[in-house]
């Protein structure tokens, strides 16, 4: 893939479905080569805006929960519906590796046989948010495919989960029954920002304790101000292993487009999502430029060493460094 005939041949392929495609797409996005990260931008910019309905929503949840359970039950009963699903699931990757060390197609095994289902699975390479760098440009391949229900099934394993948030214009949180206390277990910040909370496995012996959980979150909901003016989060209950209450979770969803596009909430969110991906990339861009400059990758180790060996303390070598960095930058 040398020139724009090729972007155009690919991007052609995907506007048809091409799976195949599709994931080269991907790959080439996710990259961090510089040649290929050249050929990823060319091949955005060459997308032209998804002017379809589509539905982007975040999957959040402590390890455990049920999350790829849900998903895969969730996502095989939107497909019968007649939907096209795509599956960003985020794995946690190993510190030493940063490799993907949990398999999401081994763990989602119906719907990843369904033709309507794209899953891909994507370390997070230790990305805050436990969500993957790329995931957004992902997204915007995978609408330009046809998917029309995105499913961002994000790591679940800290209060900085929140950054999912800037992805998705409905977020769900999985929560578990019998924590002791309503919010036991589970960061607050995410509860915050959650558009609807749902129990899961509300089945067998457990749907005594699944009612008195969802009546505690239900009761601790009420102390939180909502995000929207429009929506007040809801607390639903579900057995994705008996198909128990997942119709009502997708109609809860439904309803929440239903005002937020009654609110123009959605096409005005995606536009200020859009502006905190610029800026934080531009962010990220600068420390990675700051770090290849020569005088200041060898003040910033300078310093971090002599503060490690107790030569100099944080404060003290804070104030040097901003006057080096002041130079730097002009």
């Amino acid at each position: 893939m040398n020139n724009n005939t090729d972007l155009d041949n690919l991007i052609s392929k995907i506007q048809t479905g091409d799976i195949t495609s599709l994931s080269k797409a991907i790959t080439l996005v996710e990259s961090s080569k510089s040649n290929h990260q050249a050929l990823a931008l060319n091949l955005l910019s060459k997308l032209s805006p998804n002017k379809n309905k589509t539905f982007r929503i975040g999957i959040s949840g402590s390890p455990g929960v049920g999350k790829s359970t849900f998903i895969d039950t969730f996502g095989e009963m939107l497909c019968s519906l007649g939907h096209k699903v795509a599956v960003l699931a985020v794995d946690p990757s190993s510190e030493i590796s940063k490799g993907a060390i949990l398999g999401d197609k081994t763990r989602m095994e119906n719907l990843s046989k369904n033709p309507r289902a794209f899953i891909r699975p994507s370390a997070s390479g230790g990305t805050l948010g436990g969500v993957a760098k790329r995931t957004r440009e992902t997204v915007t391949l995978c609408e330009t495919a046809g998917f029309d229900v995105m499913l961002i099934e994000t790591v679940g394993v800290g209060q900085s989960e929140i950054v999912v948030k800037s992805l998705v214009d409905f977020f769900l949180l999985l929560v578990q029954s019998g924590s002791g206390d309503e919010l036991q277990g589970i960061k607050k910040g995410i509860v915050e920002i959650a558009d609807t909370l749902v129990v899961t496995k509300d089945d067998g012996t457990n749907q005594n304790i699944v009612r008195i959980t969802k009546a505690e979150y239900e009761n601790a909901l009420h102390y939180l101000s909502p995000i929207n003016d429009f929506w007040f989060p809801k607390v639903l209950t579900c057995s994705a292993i008996d198909n128990i209450g997942l119709d009502n979770i997708w109609g809860n969803i439904k309803e929440f487009y239903l005002k937020a596009e009654n609110e123009h909430y959605i096409f005005q969110n995606r536009k200020k999502q859009e502006v905190v991906w610029y800026q934080n990339n531009i962010f990220e861009e600068v420390k990675n430029m700051l770090l290849k400059n020569p005088k200041f990758k060898s003040m910033f180790n300078k310093y971090s060493i002599e503060i490690a060996e107790n030569k100099t303390n944080s404060s003290i070598a804070y104030e040097k460094s901003k006057e080096i960095l002041k130079s730097i930058l002009g």
